[in-house]
This record gives C-alpha cells, sequence and structure tokens, in this order.
C-alpha cells in the first residue's frame, strides 16, 4: 500500500498534454476549462486516502486494464463524494452496491464518479457536496484482500482518472526541470 498525497501525483497539467503526445488536441484539452469551473473543491472519498491499486488505462475499450482507483477501505468505512453533485444511481449492479453522481457544468455529457462496493445512503436525486458523506463500504468479496473503495470517473463510456478531480483542486506548484540548460 502506498500513501498518496494530492501534490505529488503529476508533473504535467492534465489540461495540456507533453509535446509529442499522442493525445495532444484530442481527450485532456477538452476537460481544461471543464475541470477548472466545475471542481473549485474536490475531496477524497476515504479517509485516510491509501491507493492500493492505480488507475491503468486499457489500451483498447474492451482491453484489459483497472479503470478507476481502490482506495484501501475495510467495511463500514464512511464514502464521501469527491465532487459536488446529484445522485443519479444508487443501488445493485452484478451484486455489487453501486453509487454514481453526475456532476454538474458544461460536458455533455457530464462527467460521474461511481463508487463500489457501498450502501448509498442517499436517494437517487439527492444534491450532494464534495467531502459529504454519501454511503459506507461493504464487504462484498473483492479483489482486495483488506477491503477496498473502487472509485471511477466517466464521461459516456470513457473511463478517466479520478485522481484528476483531486489534481485540479490541488495548489498548483512548480517543479524542477532536469536535463535543460537554463536561458542566457
Amino acid at each position: 500500500m502506498t500513501a498518496l498525497s494530492t501534490t505529488a501525483q503529476y508533473s504535467t497539467d492534465p489540461g495540456q498534454d507533453p509535446p509529442g503526445s499522442r493525445r495532444t488536441g484530442t481527450l485532456f484539452p477538452m476537460y481544461r476549462t471543464l475541470f477548472a469551473a466545475l471542481l473549485a473543491a474536490a475531496a477524497w472519498p476515504v479517509l485516510p486516502p491509501v491507493v492500493v491499486h492505480p488507475w491503468a488505462p486499457p489500451a483498447t475499450p474492451y482491453g484489459p486494464g483497472h479503470r478507476g482507483v481502490d482506495l484501501a477501505a475495510p467495511a463500514g468505512t464512511p464514502v464521501r463524494a469527491a465532487a459536488s453533485g446529484r445522485v443519479t444511481f444508487a443501488g445493485q449492479v452484478a451484486g455489487r452496491g453501486v453509487l454514481t453522481i453526475t456532476l454538474p457544468g458544461p460536458a455533455s455529457p457530464p462527467l460521474r464518479t461511481t463508487y463500489e462496493p457501498v450502501r448509498p445512503l442517499l436517494p437517487v436525486g439527492t444534491s450532494v457536496t464534495a467531502g459529504q458523506v454519501v454511503a459506507t463500504t461493504t464487504d462484498t468479496p473483492s479483489h482486495c484482500p483488506e477491503g477496498c473503495l473502487h472509485w471511477g470517473l466517466l464521461r459516456s463510456h470513457t473511463y478517466l482518472n479520478p485522481l484528476l478531480l483531486l489534481h485540479h483542486a490541488a495548489r498548483p506548484r512548480l517543479l524542477p526541470v532536469v536535463g535543460v540548460a537554463e536561458p542566457g
């Protein structure tokens, strides 16, 4: 298990793709304004935040990968909304409790956060704020030996790294530049 901080995860702004990136001009630029306007505040879904399985996007839409982040969370752990929004699903999927919160904003279709396995505490239609307790984790068997919360972020059927929500809410910081000569 590795503890993660909100400021140490990314060396580049996810709204700006590195030169030569295959994503330049496609996925992240369209989210730049959305994330900035939408998420003035964001919260870790469980405290303390310990990532036990990071986001590992599949190479193809149906390929192997990990389409979310697993956070250490034994059964009964309170689950908080990572961002403000509205509960749009609270129920069972394949025998596991799932909660979905749809985030407001200009994106169409909108961004959604998902949490599983959980026991939702709020009905569909409830407005929530970032950090509000919305569910508790359950002891449903999972791939985490000591229990975990699977936290996802989607736009339509496209999975995104949910840590982007926290990254955009974190204060910006400068990172050292290695291997680049100083001007003059």
